[in-house]
């Protein structure tokens, strides 16, 4: 055999590995843990920060605000369900618009994602921990500004039955924002994995809830002006106006951007069905394909 055609082996003495390996769950949870901290800039430059802690102080404001009022004998004015409903659109379009292309875009970008199925990863296991990660984060931009909107208030009371009252107001607020965080997720993140390219994905997301929002206004703006509190189908071109119809529908009586549904109460709730359904689905296809690839 000719000298071009041989070869030699050198052992340069590093240690194998003989430990135990995680595996798939261990894969999971570390990704999950990952994009979590991802969403909120943790372990990043301080500009990473910015823009997610300003919007959670933004979010806390009138809560504090609030607490100190009724510190100083005021009544609690904020409703838990809808929060000053304008304030928490806003916030939560830019946080899902910076954060769901940071958590998947990125990715798709830097073409992470054949590493990622190079692991021992069940199909779909890489959108759950990505979608697991940006609903808790979107849960805590939504539902710490009730907790600290309902401590501030129950430590003004000296009455078990107020406190009690205080209590059954919040925990309806908590399951709406979990509603929120579910809903805003699956669509942001539905829309950031089309593209590698944070520019566009974050406009699209931005526009998509933008526009949506302000005809659900105008289409209840025009609607409106007959009784006050005449049903209307006009909230269901909106995601944020498609919660608030289930949060009517399921008993909710806070004025919110939608004057009643009344009987169009199934419709809200079979729309939300579809929006969280459509998007999951066009998730899991996404990088089901990426897989396959």
């Amino acid at each position: 055999m000719s000298p071009e055609t041989t070869g030699v082996i050198h052992d340069l003495g590093y240690q194998r590995y003989d430990g135990g390996r995680l595996g798939r769950m261990q894969i999971v949870r570390t990704l999950y843990w990952y994009s979590l901290r991802a969403a909120f800039g943790l372990g990043r430059g301080a500009r990473a920060k910015i823009l997610p802690v300003g919007l959670f102080a933004l979010m806390c404001a009138p809560a504090v605000v609030e607490a100190v009022i009724v510190a100083r004998g005021g009544t609690r004015a904020v409703p838990y369900d809808t929060y000053v409903f304008p304030l928490r659109v806003v916030v939560m379009t830019i946080f899902v618009a910076a954060q769901a292309p940071e958590l998947v875009s990125k990715d798709r970008r830097c073409r992470v994602l054949p590493l990622y199925f190079a692991r021992p990863l069940h199909r779909g296991d890489y959108p759950l921990a990505k979608f697991a990660a940006l609903t808790v984060a979107c849960l805590a931009m939504i539902d710490v500004p009730l907790v600290l909107l309902y401590a501030g208030t129950i430590s003004s009371l000296h009455s078990g039955s107020a406190i009690w009252g205080e209590t059954r107001a919040l925990l309806p607020g908590l399951l709406i924002g979990a509603l929120w965080s579910v809903t805003l997720t699956v669509v942001g993140l539905a829309i950031a994995s089309f593209s590698g390219r944070r520019a566009y994905t974050t406009g699209a997301i931005a526009v998509f809830f933008f526009l949506s929002w302000s005809l659900a206004q105008f289409l209840v703006t025009v609607g409106g002006r007959g009784p006050v509190t005449q049903p209307t189908l006009a909230g269901l071109v909106s995601p944020f106006t498609i919660l608030d119809g289930v949060r009517l529908w399921l008993g909710g009586t806070a004025t919110g951007p939608l004057p009643a549904v009344g009987r169009y109460g199934p419709a809200y709730g079979l729309s939300l069905l579809v929006l969280l359904v459509v998007p999951a689905l066009v998730l899991a296809a996404r990088y089901r394909k990426e897989d396959a690839a």
